[in-house]
């Protein structure tokens, strides 16, 4: 019998638990989410994809990079990644990470922005996108210019001024 791909290379054979299990509790998630809010508890997640051989350091060093942005606060928070989708070039890693609310909703904004810009340098430092399929929005933008560069930008502006001269479809979000 042939081994399969995955335990040729050193991974594990799990069948077909793993999915069915995603697929029944899916849509369950954004209950969990408010119920860890009311509980004082925040989450988010971020993502990028990069090529295979940045993918294992990438994947430490993001959550890390969490932890320590809140560290400065005297603040744990849980940060942990995995594989959302897997291509022949390479990976995206999803990364989620959970913090104790604040009661001061300015103070809650100010570390989240920490811990994304944190987070934000590492995926630009390890040649990641900015943004994987989620879209780039505007929590993203600041970083775009880096991984496109200026070429790549006046490359989007002119796609949009030719598509959306009145600039009205989702002004601010990209560029």
């Amino acid at each position: 019998m042939r081994q399969p791909v995955c335990r040729k290379h050193g991974g594990l054979v799990v069948g077909t638990i793993v999915g069915h299990t995603w697929e029944k509790s899916r849509f369950l998630s954004p209950y969990l989410r408010n119920t860890l809010w009311e509980k004082g508890v925040a989450i988010d997640t971020l993502e990028t994809a990069l090529p295979w051989s940045q993918v294992r350091e990438a994947s430490q060093a993001i959550p890390q990079s969490i932890v320590d942005a809140m560290s400065k606060h005297n603040e744990n928070v849980m940060a942990f990644s995995h594989l959302s989708h897997v291509y022949r070039d390479g990976a995206s890693i999803y990364t989620t990470y959970l913090f104790r609310r604040t009661a001061d909703p300015d103070e809650l904004l100010a570390r989240w922005h920490d811990m994304k810009h944190a987070a934000s340098q590492v995926i630009q430092k390890y040649g990641g996108t900015i943004s994987h399929q989620h879209g780039v929005g505007m929590d993203h933008a600041p970083y775009l210019p880096a991984e496109k560069g200026a070429l790549g930008m006046d490359a989007m502006r002119a796609v949009i001024q030719s598509f959306d001269p009145d600039g009205m479809m989702n002004p601010g979000k990209l560029v």
